[in-house]
């Protein structure tokens, strides 16, 4: 497992960037907008990860823009935990062995969402491509809130 980033919902994409940008010193490695979804999605490296961060070898920042407006309350506006696994199935079997539940099942053989018992969402993606849907999960519904 390799730790990939922390999100945080932010309101404004100028004052965040001018706050972890201008103020922290971090630099913006990747910027993905979503038409369909109406969000944004800034990555920030701090400044000695830049490298490695372009080579998607380092912890990032995700700054999640929605844009349809939202007020974050009770701390709504910190997202998750991301982190990588070889086999996402085999990974999410463990949790589950383990007695975890998986609140959003990896139907896409891509990405998957469990909770900490603080109720933090940690998000678990497939290294490299994603798996061929495969059941269990390819049918296996959505569990609590993620």
């Amino acid at each position: 497992m390799r730790y990939l980033h922390t999100m945080v919902r932010v309101r404004d994409i100028g004052e965040s960037l001018d706050f972890y940008c201008n103020k922290l010193g971090m630099k913006e490695v990747r910027r993905i907008e979503n038409e369909a979804g109406r969000f944004t999605l800034i990555f920030l490296a701090a400044p000695e990860d830049v490298e490695a961060a372009e080579r998607h070898k380092a912890p990032l920042v995700e700054l999640t823009y929605n844009w349809d407006p939202e007020d974050y309350q009770g701390g709504r506006n910190f997202g998750h935990l991301a982190y990588e696994v070889d086999d996402i199935y085999a990974f999410c079997q463990h949790l589950m062995d383990a007695g975890i539940t998986i609140n959003r099942p990896p139907r896409d053989g891509n990405m998957a969402f469990i909770r900490s018992p603080d109720g933090i969402s940690i998000e678990i993606l497939q290294k490299g491509e994603a798996k061929p849907k495969a059941e269990p999960w390819a049918s296996m519904p959505n569990t609590g809130a993620w």
